[in-house]
């Protein structure tokens, strides 16, 4: 488990995890067994993943102006606990390593009040040139701020589930 380790005075980029703000769920993500539809965790931690974006120079204007983005390779989501409708949640993302093209991310969905964790979510980022679409290295500048949130992140303890393989554990006998 993952606690925030920031003050209010720390740099939203320099928070050790990156810490979103409140998010809402909508009452049409909730499913007909009353609870947060499978889908709309990844919404949300899609959302969570935008703040983290504008934060560090990755979004919608990083796209326009110079042509480059993110595109998710592989994610994968452990659902830990129900949400329902009335539940806000934060979203918690830690860079748990990089290179010049890909980003490997950890985040954890978070009720806003009471701090459990209901979702995990894993991901590895490219970075792309639009114009190809093709996997590139990221600019200088924006390597120098991944470089600033992976220094920020460095003392964070590695997840525990991070890398978990997904099946069906059997007894021997």
């Amino acid at each position: 488990m993952t606690e925030p380790t920031a003050t209010s005075d720390t740099p939203p980029l320099l928070e050790a995890p990156f810490r979103t703000g409140v998010m809402k769920i909508a009452p049409e993500w909730i499913d007909y067994n009353g609870h947060l539809n499978m889908a709309y965790y990844l919404v949300l931690f899609d959302q969570g993943l935008d703040q983290l974006w504008e934060a560090v120079g990755l979004g919608p204007d990083y796209r326009r102006e110079r042509g480059f983005t993110t595109y998710t390779a592989e994610a994968h989501i452990r659902y830990l606990r129900e949400l329902k409708p009335s539940d806000e949640v934060i979203v918690t993302l830690q860079l748990v390593d990089h290179d010049e093209k890909r980003l490997h991310l950890w985040e954890e969905m978070r009720h806003a009040e009471e701090g459990w964790c209901a979702a995990t979510c894993e991901t590895l980022l490219l970075h792309v040139d639009q114009s190809g679409p093709r996997v590139v290295p990221m600019p200088e500048d924006l390597r120098t701020r991944i470089n600033a949130l992976a220094a920020s992140h460095a003392a964070l303890p590695r997840p525990e589930a991070l890398g978990r393989p997904m099946g069906i554990r059997r007894r021997k006998g």
